[in-house]
């Protein structure tokens, strides 16, 4: 798909009236590219049945460029997992915002709580996610606690990582980035948390980006991460206040996959 149709899709899943977004995480898996293929038929077949869901597919970057140089529907588009913020240079094993573009990469993902935990800062966000405005790729900044206390600490945690994720945004394009709130605790938990704590969440968002940027802040689109599949994804969507998700464990399942896309059906 190109930086167009991207466009198109970004604003279509931003309308409140229109279509869900679903950002499917491979992550590490999986372990050939012939397994990969599968994957990415399967998911294909899934997400043109599904009308109400826009399907962004995040795989290792071993197999993004030959996955979206042979894809031709209009149901998918393709984001990278990590990248780094300079253009090139002396950095051994990453890979740069703009190679990924060229890969056909129209998303990127900025700041995953696994990256976080591997040493990803602030600082590093900040970058990124200016880099990726920069080289016309939509950047997912994912914000989130890594334990949640009863003293409201989290919040204070959402709020510094909002804070430098975007001081590098202009104000009248910070409506571009979006948000995922990815609690570190929910990750590869039983359950997701309760959409009640999501919406509360939402809120905050909003309402802190409003505070740095102004009333764009009230358009910013929020996804939802964290052990998320078809038994609660519904129920996040409609009491949630997210616009869709960030998807792991569910997204390299294929039943589980089409599942999930199948329960956004009905919500």
């Amino acid at each position: 798909m190109d930086r167009r149709n991207a466009l198109v899709l970004f604003y279509t899943c931003y309308n409140p009236r229109m279509k869900s977004i679903v950002v499917a995480n491979w992550k590490m898996n999986p372990a050939s590219f012939k397994e990969a293929r599968k994957l990415f038929e399967a998911t294909k077949k899934a997400a043109e049945g599904a009308k109400k869901s826009t399907v962004i597919v995040a795989p290792p970057a071993l197999y993004l460029r030959e996955l979206a140089s042979n894809y031709r529907g209009k149901k998918i588009v393709f984001a990278l997992q990590h990248a780094h913020f300079e253009a090139g240079g002396a950095h051994t094993g990453e890979i740069s915002l703009a190679q990924a573009k060229d890969a056909r990469a129209s998303y990127v993902i900025v700041g995953h709580a696994e990256r976080r935990e591997m040493g990803e800062t602030n600082d590093d966000t900040q970058k990124k996610v200016a880099a990726a405005l920069a080289t016309k790729l939509i950047p997912i900044l994912c914000v989130g606690e890594k334990e949640r206390k009863h003293d409201g600490e989290h919040f204070d945690t959402v709020r510094e990582q909002l804070r430098a994720g975007l001081s590098g945004v202009p104000s009248q394009k910070v409506n571009r980035v979006i948000i995922t709130y990815e609690p570190l605790w929910t990750i590869g938990a039983k359950t997701a948390m309760n959409p009640r704590q999501m919406h509360e969440m939402a809120i905050f968002i909003r309402k802190t980006i409003v505070a740095l940027h102004g009333d764009i802040g009230h358009r910013t689109m929020i996804l939802y991460g964290g052990s998320i599949d078809a038994g609660n994804a519904g129920a996040m969507l409609r009491n949630g206040d997210v616009r869709g998700f960030l998807v792991g464990r569910a997204s390299v399942n294929a039943i589980e996959f089409a599942a999930l896309l199948h329960a956004l059906e009905n919500a």
